[in-house]
């Protein structure tokens, strides 16, 4: 989770939400990692999840990302969520719960629905005050600029 704290560190640099995320491997190594870049990129799906799961895709050579983990500092969203899913990643784990978007069990619940073919393991609250105070931070510093 440090890891993808500092990628969230670089996007709120950057002037994005500063979401970060980070796939790691079977044996626990950093595969690929990202963060929010929709404002850089003007790209709607530029989510920290979505950039991190493209690049393990490209450094794997595979779609699957099965034996994968998924690392993000904030509960991903349904599109997130969807990706994970179909990119057959073992487990998602997150930092702290979106009560207005989350779908990995907050709002929606889009991993564990039965009726999917495929249903990653959730791991959630991993250094849950961390990861929100990092948003907190930067919601307030861009309500008081």
């Amino acid at each position: 989770m440090r890891r993808a704290l500092a990628e969230a560190r670089l996007a709120g640099e950057a002037g994005d939400v500063p979401v970060g995320a980070v796939v790691l491997g079977p044996s626990g190594e950093t595969v690929a990692a990202g963060h929010n870049d929709r404002e850089r990129a003007a790209d709607p799906t530029g989510h920290a999840e979505i950039v991190a799961i493209r690049a393990a895709a490209a450094a794997r050579g595979a779609w699957r990302l099965a034996g994968c983990t998924l690392v993000v500092t904030l509960e991903p969203c349904t599109m997130c969520a969807g990706a994970a899913v179909q990119s057959r990643l073992d487990r998602v784990v997150y930092g702290a719960a979106d009560l207005k978007a989350g779908a990995v069990g907050s709002l929606w619940d889009v991993v564990r629905d039965r009726r999917l073919n495929h249903r990653p393991e959730v791991i959630a609250g991993v250094m849950a005050d961390e990861c929100a105070a990092l948003l907190t931070e930067f919601f307030t510093r861009r309500r008081v600029g």
